[in-house]
Order: structure tokens, then sequence, then C-alpha cells
């Protein structure tokens, strides 16, 4: 057996040792530094997550906000704001108070309105203003309606007459309304004028922000739409009762058995009238029922027309559930209706109107009897009947 030279098994020779205690402060030196490195990391690591939380931070105070900034941010009072917009909105009224002592008579003047709020499609309006006095709300005066504008010029004035002692307790109401035809009027905005704070030395004109309408004042009577056709020709008034909605529930059930009244009157005394049938039980009759009167060219110039709802009762008496009246002594959109039919011969014109109380109409237009019989009638009948 061959023996293996020590040469193959022998280790190589070493690398130059140092002495001990030269080695001792290597440690050390190499020790410090790989311990100065994982500081440094953990340090780096640290602060990346500082960094990280922070935006994170961030992102949930934006959540929170929903991304969005408030008027509360930007601007020192919040109320001022939103009632300043809701102002802007609904535009402003020029009117004027003047009150004469010796007659006992206020004066409201509707001058013009100004940037009001736009009810149309279109962007416009067709707006007219409609002026009472509260408490007392049997005297209701409204404009002419002008048709597509924001800026109505009206200068027109109405005439209330009060005490002293009642006109301090008393609030001057205008109300600015869109005009529609076929549908309910909307509302635009208001204005109210406490009269004991007025100081009454001197005629007040002033420019007011228009307010959000009270919803809580006027009571909701219903609505009417009728038909008027006038054919000077033939001396014949043509009015169809269409329909009502949204009446007055006078019933144990809450509805009621409505009917209409029509009424002519000439030179303010009760002349012609007619009634519509009875429907029963409904808050939204359908009539479509026609009456034609008739009515000269010189007399149709001196009537006014009362159309009236009732509830039915077959025990007790009738109940009026709203009243209107149209002709010479109309105003605001009972005029203009009145008015559209004498310029539209034998043409039926129809519009919706608002009920009002039946205290408030007959205050306003204060009937008299009906007309007397003229005496030569009486004798020719008196001789026809011998």
């Amino acid at each position: 057996m061959q023996k293996t030279s020590l040469s193959l098994i022998t280790p190589p020779p070493p690398s130059p040792s140092l002495p001990l205690p030269a080695l001792i402060p290597l440690s050390a030196q190499l020790l410090t530094s790989s311990t100065t490195c994982l500081t440094r990391s953990h340090c780096c690591c640290k602060g990346k997550k500082k960094k990280q939380q922070k935006k994170k931070d961030e992102q949930i105070n934006l959540k929170g906000m929903d991304g969005k900034t408030t008027t509360a941010l930007v601007q020192p009072d919040v109320g001022d704001v939103d009632y300043g917009s809701t102002k802007k909105r609904r535009g402003k009224l020029l009117y004027s108070l003047d009150y004469n002592v010796a007659l006992s008579e206020l004066t409201v003047g509707i001058k013009q309105a100004n940037s009001l709020k736009a009810m149309d499609i279109g962007g416009s309006s067709d707006p007219y203003v409609k002026v009472y006095i509260c408490p007392d709300k049997s005297k209701t005066c409204e404009t002419k309606v002008f048709k597509n504008t924001l800026n109505p010029v009206y200068n027109e004035q109405f005439t209330f007459q009060l005490s002293k002692s009642t006109l301090l307790k008393s609030v001057v109401v205008m109300k600015v309304f869109d005009f529609n035809r076929f549908s309910k009027h909307e509302i635009i905005g208001e204005l109210r004028v406490q009269l004991c704070n007025v100081d009454w030395n001197h005629v007040i004109e002033e420019w007011q922000d228009l307010a959000e309408p009270a919803k809580f004042e006027e009571e909701n009577l219903g609505e009417i739409c009728f038909s008027l056709r006038y054919v000077p020709t033939a001396s014949k008034l043509t009015v169809v009762i269409l329909e009502a909605k949204n009446l007055k529930g006078m019933d144990v059930g809450g509805s009621s058995d409505p009917y209409v009244k029509v009424q002519l009157a000439l030179d303010k005394r009760k002349w012609k009238k007619r009634k519509t049938s009875i429907k029963r039980k409904t808050l939204n009759p359908y009539y479509n029922e026609s009456f034609t009167f008739d009515v000269t060219f010189e007399q149709i110039q001196r009537i006014n027309l009362v159309i009236s709802v009732w509830d039915h009762d077959d025990i007790s008496r009738n109940d009026a559930l709203g009243k209107i009246f149209l002709g010479c002594d109309a105003t605001g959109n009972q005029l203009r209706h009145w008015a559209d039919m004498l310029s539209n011969p034998r043409r039926p014109v129809a519009q919706w109107h608002n009920l009002l109380s039946a205290e408030q109409v007959n205050s306003t237009l204060t009937l008299k009897k009906k007309i007397p019989i003229p005496s030569k009638l009486v004798e020719n009948t008196r001789w026809s009947s011998k």
C-alpha cells in the first residue's frame, strides 16, 4: 500500500496573522459599524412609516369632508350666506306706502321688480303682484301681468280704508306670482311690512328683497277651470264650467257634494243665474256644462260674472266652498281673463282660477238686490194678461 504524502493533507499556509491586541479594536469597530447600519436602516424605515402615516391621516380628514368645501369654511357667517342666496334668487320689489289721516286711507304703490326668479322653462316668468292687508283680507288687489320678463315695471297704486287704530295692528302683504293660464300660479316671493314700524311723516318708497312665502297663512280653497266665449254679433255670452280640484271637504268623511253657480250682475245688481249638476262625494268634480246668456255689447261693458262653488246638503243649508268674479270691476288675473275674452270674439278662452272665500268676494263686489222690472214692462204684462 502506497503511503500518502503529507503535502496532500497539509493545509495551505495561513494568512499573515495579527497579534491579539490588534484584533480587539478591529472587532469593536466592525461591531459598531454593523450597529450603525442597522440603526440607520431602522430610522429610515421609521421615517417612511411616519410619512405614510401622515399621508394616511390627511386622506382620512379629506374623506371626513366628503371631498367638498362647505360655505362655512370660506364664509364668516353661514346664515347670512344662505339667506342672501335665497333673496337673490327671488329678486327685489320696489314699493311705496302713504297714509292719509283725514281720509283714513292707505295707498300701496307697486312700482317695479328686479331680477326675479325664473319660473318658466325658457328662463323667464310672467310676473304679477297681489296686495292685501292682514289680518283683514277682505280686499285683495292685483297688478297686471307682464309676459316673459324678470324686470317688470308696474307703477300701479291700490287704496285700502283703514282707521289709524287698525293701521297700527295691520301688515301689508305683497306677493309676486308667476302667471300660468292652465295650471296653478307659482309664487316667486313675498314682502310683509309691519305698519306699526313705519314712519308716516313722509311717503315710504324703498327696495326690499323678496322672501320665501309663508306656508301657513292662506287657506287653500281649491281651483276652478272654466271657459268664456262672447259673440258680439249674436249678443251671446257662453260660460262652460269644466272642472274643479282640491276643494274643501265639508262632510264627516272628508268629502263634499259640489255644484257650481253661474251668476251675472249688471251695474252691481243681481241679474241672471244658472247652476250645474251636483257631483257626489268628490273634491275634484268634472262638469263640462255650458250656459249661454243673452248679453248685448253695451251690457257686456257693465256686467260682472260671479262663479261660486257650493256643497249640497239634503238636510241643512248649502255651504259655500269658494267664489270668484270676473268683469268690469275685477282686477289681476280675473280682469285679464275677461279682457282676453273680449279681445278674442267667438273664440273660447279657458283658464284656471284660485277660489277665494265668499266673504272676501262679497265685501269686494258688494252686489245689490235683483234688477227691478221696469214699470212699462209691468204695464205691458198686465194689458197682455187681460
